[in-house]
């Protein structure tokens, strides 16, 4: 079966009254515990935006597949990879995030904020945040690089035998752990001799709808696919007071979590309307608009249940995007990671994977990703066997003169 977008099918009833709330709701959450600094709101809307960028760069080789992908996860691990970048190198990074020229100083002190604010705001859904470095013992990192990951980060930064065949199941527990079990790989081993650290952030989601749907409707349905064709599908349906809107050629539903803190926002086309058109016309402005439309109507709503698994390498929507320089080997800036060989260090794979599961009484989501940074040599003693015919001479160096030449074919007896 294939989704291509989140769809939610809304008729308006005829009553538009708000019933009174049942009896044991979660207290509805109205407000943050405190104001947002410009920092945070700027932080806030660069994520946002660097995700509808890459949804649109995946949306177009993918425009027949699903997709799912985080936004933050993606932005948090590239962000601790950008406070090791210098130059044209950072300017590209930070271009590519949507932070336009805010200090990094700032990015780093929001980001740090937003992720204890985050992790507190709801404490009736599950939600962690997890970010982690892992890099090749004895490599020459900077400890100021190190220690900015910690603080502004959250991050967990461990030196690593890259060599050991334990290496990659280390990092891949510790993913494992912090996606309650949800992506279980992000580091493929044996790892390369060139590659020298991952930076990794994890996301794990698990929430209940305020208003759960009714198992007993659910029941078979369509699916017109983005080709057109039907597809059998589990449809949920409730009928409920919930924020929704029409707009323009889209329905926007909001379908809140827990004490309301947290929601699903879907965006539908309307029937016959392209999501590709949809998806090319996203931008922070038009997410926007479209949200602060919605208003609280009775609706009967239908919404298909279904769990999907994605993975991706981001490696060419990020350069898509103009973040060229830190793929470039010969070019990439990385020496505030460091000094003595962050010319030779370049980042050599972005890999994200998610999880999502959409059911009557809620929804678990996980995203893990990885920043795979390399050295454009490999650092140990290059290894070279001469077990083959091979020519040899005696020679004086300084004059160049040759004393003795020959050749081995077997070994002498």
């Amino acid at each position: 079966m294939r989704l291509s977008c989140l769809c939610a099918i809304v008729a308006v009833a005829a009553a538009c009254s708000d019933p009174s709330a049942p009896s044991g709701r979660t207290p509805r959450i109205t407000a943050l515990p405190r104001a947002l600094s410009s920092g945070e709101q700027a932080v806030i809307g660069a994520s946002n935006s660097f995700g509808f960028n890459l949804l649109r760069e995946l949306d177009r080789t993918r425009g027949d597949e699903n997709i799912f992908m985080s936004p933050l996860s993606a932005s948090m691990a590239l962000g601790m990879t950008m406070n090791g970048a210098s130059g044209q190198t950072f300017d590209e990074m930070r271009s590519t995030l949507a932070f336009a020229a805010l200090p990094s100083a700032e990015i780093n002190a929001s980001y740090r904020s937003l992720i204890d604010m985050l992790r507190a705001l709801d404490r009736t859904v599950d939600f962690r945040i997890a970010n982690s470095i892992w890099y090749r013992t004895g490599f020459p990192f900077e400890a100021t690089f190190l220690e900015e990951s910690k603080q502004f980060f959250d991050a967990k930064v461990s030196p690593l035998d890259f060599a050991a065949a334990s290496a990659a199941p280390t990092i891949n527990d510790w993913v494992k752990e912090s996606t309650n079990g949800k992506i279980d790989k992000i580091v493929d081993g044996p790892i390369s001799d060139d590659v020298v650290m991952y930076l990794i952030n994890a996301i794990y989601f698990n929430g209940s709808w305020t208003t759960r749907f009714d198992r007993s409707l659910t029941k078979p349905d369509q699916f017109t696919t983005v080709n057109g064709t039907a597809a059998s599908i589990s449809m949920m349906r409730r009928t409920d007071t919930v924020r929704v809107a029409e707009t323009g050629d889209a329905q926007v539903v909001e379908l809140p979590y827990g004490g309301g803190a947290f929601t699903m926002t879907i965006i539908a086309p309307k029937p016959g309307k392209p999501i590709g058109g949809l998806v090319s016309s996203l931008s922070a402005q038009s997410w926007d608009a479209w949200v602060a439309a919605a208003a609280s109507r009775s609706v009967e709503l239908y919404m298909p249940k279904f769990t999907l698994r994605w993975e991706a390498l981001l490696n060419d929507p990020l350069q898509s995007l103009g973040m060229r320089l830190a793929f470039q080997g010969d070019n990439a800036d990385f020496t505030r990671m460091s000094r003595t060989a962050g010319d030779r260090l370049y980042i050599s794979k972005v890999k994200q994977k998610s999880f999502v599961d959409v059911h009557e009484e809620g929804t678990e989501a996980a995203a893990a990703t990885s920043v795979e940074v390399s050295v454009t040599c490999t650092c140990g003693p290059q290894v070279i066997r001469i077990d083959r015919p091979f020519v040899f001479a005696i020679r004086e160096r300084l004059s160049g003169t040759i004393l003795f030449l020959g050749k081995i074919v077997r070994p002498p007896a």
